[in-house]
């Protein structure tokens, strides 16, 4: 089975600062991946590789078995970032339009058609807000802009859903159930890549974990994450206490 990423000795850097080095890692189909790691770490670099925003200063790096250069699907990815809670602040469109807009690569030129729009609602019910079809983007709590957005990204049909620290700012309940939202996408099948700082977090909810640190120090199951001596190695002595529930 072709691999959703697939990276190569990848290393980049800003200038005279090595942000990632030699980074190799792949994410197959279904998985659901923690990236963590500390402050400054290299995380969102590593993810903005990974789609493609960057491009890595020597290694290979492939979206669904193609050079992310040449990679024109981008409906298959749905990217939430980390200013997603604020950048929507100056949306002034329903939450309905900006799901919509997940359809707009399958029409090209065209008018949706009311299948599109069916998706879309779909969309809406599935991360619970279709009540809030009608009010504006920017009249949304964090949290619910980031679900206003990841409904876009499966409006779009999605195969990747990549996010990077999504619950910042949102409220512990609110967290609770982004995540529930998260592993029912997940078990749906769609693959799942999440930065976050809550290391008990991750471990609790991923089945995967990168945790990096300018080079990746551990890459595999959360099991074997838990019982290695990764998360000392990269966070030196301030790594937090891990909560896994087998």
């Amino acid at each position: 089975m072709t691999a959703v990423v697939d990276l190569r000795n990848v290393s980049f850097a800003y200038g005279d600062s090595p942000a990632i080095e030699d980074v190799s890692l792949q994410i197959d189909a279904g998985e659901f991946l923690g990236l963590i790691g500390p402050n400054g770490s290299g995380k969102t670099t590593l993810l903005h590789v990974m789609l493609g925003l960057l491009t890595p200063d020597s290694g290979s790096v492939k979206l669904f078995g193609e050079p992310v250069a040449g990679f024109e699907h981008g409906e298959r990815i749905g990217y939430v970032s980390q200013q997603a809670t604020n950048r929507g602040g100056t949306m002034p469109i329903t939450v309905r339009e900006c799901v919509r807009m997940g359809r707009f690569p399958h029409v090209g030129h065209g008018k949706l058609t009311p299948t599109d729009r069916e998706i879309a609602d779909e969309a809406l019910e599935t991360v619970g807000i279709a009540d809030l079809a009608e009010r504006r983007v920017n009249q949304l709590s964090g949290g619910q802009r980031q679900r206003a957005y990841i409904a876009r990204a499966i409006a779009s049909e999605a195969d990747l859903l990549a996010l990077d620290e999504p619950t910042v700012g949102v409220d512990a309940e609110s967290r609770d159930e982004f995540y529930r939202l998260l592993e029912s996408l997940n078990d749906s099948g769609i693959t799942i890549v999440l930065i976050e700082h809550d290391i008990g977090v991750v471990t609790d909810r991923a089945d995967h974990i990168a945790c990096i640190n300018t080079k990746l120090y551990h890459h595999g199951d959360t099991e074997s994450f838990v019982e290695s001596d990764a998360l000392s190695e990269a966070y030196g002595n301030t790594g937090e206490v891990v909560h896994h529930h087998h």
